[in-house]
């Protein structure tokens, strides 16, 4: 078990990226940035918010002589932001493989809690975004969005002077529109809700939507096994990636 002392230093550092820049739709996107890849090995681009840097690491390092990986050139933020930006992250690259997450940011709003964030919403915003993804033809993996906290979102409460708390009611109409989506699409999804949720009080503090390191690589193993069993269909699985 990890100590409450380590789980507040964590997340001091995870949120920074956010406060240093007030809105990520104002800053232009970038193509995400591969190692150098000489022996031609697929490409891996991961989208997500803070939750995906924290395990990106974690996930290219698993993947190492079977994948290099990238990263969205900054914080995903909501479905609102990924359509403005997501042609500049997917750049020119030729991808074999897009693991993306929108939704902590779609929940909780934080500086764009004043948008039209509701579950309806953002579903047309995935919709729009997986449609684009599709073009590349690489292949695509929903990553279903991590449990959230029990108690008031600590920046919301401290930043923004609101308490808001997401209900587990909530939580499951936005996670069931963006699978219904997904099943439209034929997207593979990889249930991080559900690798997360028995260990959230382990990982995760009450008032924080950011895990501990250790949350973080339960999270990249789960990634990276998904993001090999679609770079390998014959050895496919997919009642292992998908949630019932």
């Amino acid at each position: 078990m990890i100590k409450l002392k380590s789980f507040t230093t964590f997340f001091l550092v995870a949120l920074l990226p956010t406060a240093t820049f007030a809105f990520e739709k104002d800053r232009s996107a970038k193509p995400a940035v591969l190692p150098p890849n000489p022996n031609n090995l697929p490409k891996v681009l991961l989208i997500g918010d803070s939750i995906c840097g924290g395990y990106c690491k974690a996930v290219a390092k698993a993947l190492e002589g079977k994948a290099v990986v990238g990263k969205s050139s900054d914080n995903g933020e909501s479905t609102a932001v990924g359509v403005i930006k997501i042609d500049g992250w997917l750049g020119d690259t030729k991808w074999d493989v897009i693991h993306f997450n929108w939704g902590v940011w779609d929940m909780y709003g934080w500086q764009y809690a004043a948008d039209d964030r509701s579950p309806a919403a953002y579903a047309q915003r995935l919709e729009i975004l997986v449609v684009r993804m599709k073009k590349t033809g690489a292949k695509l993996i929903w990553a279903t969005t991590t449990p959230v906290p029990p108690k008031p979102e600590t920046a919301m409460l401290k930043r923004f002077k609101k308490e808001v708390v997401i209900s587990p009611e909530l939580e499951r109409q936005y996670r069931e529109a963006a699978l219904k989506v997904m099943k439209k699409y034929e997207v593979t999804v990889d249930d991080l809700y559900s690798v997360m949720k028995p260990h959230q009080k382990e990982f995760q503090a009450e008032d924080n939507v950011h895990f501990s390191p250790g949350g973080y690589s339960l999270l990249a193993q789960q990634v990276a096994k998904v993001i090999l069993q679609e770079l390998k269909p014959a050895e496919k699985n997919p009642s292992s990636a998908n949630p019932k």
